[in-house]
């Protein structure tokens, strides 16, 4: 039995193979593109505080090192920018904010 290759299609191969969007869910895509900002920020502030309070019970411990003084002030730099795209979306109380 002999084994057949076929080369995998491309993106373009099958461009148009999708039916295009109805008009009445347009709003709702719309909300949606509208959060990802918002989700994505949590994602980042989120993450960045458990990283933060990892690295401030090191620097507690007195073992931090001139890295992860480094990573403590990046943590704390994208906490800043996460809270600051919450605060302009008006959504503060998703990280316990006000």
């Amino acid at each position: 039995m002999a084994t057949q290759i076929v080369q995998a299609p491309t993106s373009a191969d099958h461009a148009g193979d999708t039916a295009p969007l109805p008009t009445a869910a347009m709003p709702a895509l719309a909300r949606l593109h509208s959060a990802f900002p918002v989700v994505q920020a949590v994602t980042v502030y989120e993450t960045a505080a458990v990283h933060a309070v990892q690295l401030a019970a090191r620097a507690e411990s007195g073992h931090m090192s001139d890295l992860d003084a480094d990573d403590l002030a990046h943590a704390e730099e994208l906490m800043a920018g996460a809270r600051a795209t919450l605060a302009a979306a008006g959504r503060l109380d998703l990280i316990g904010g006000e």
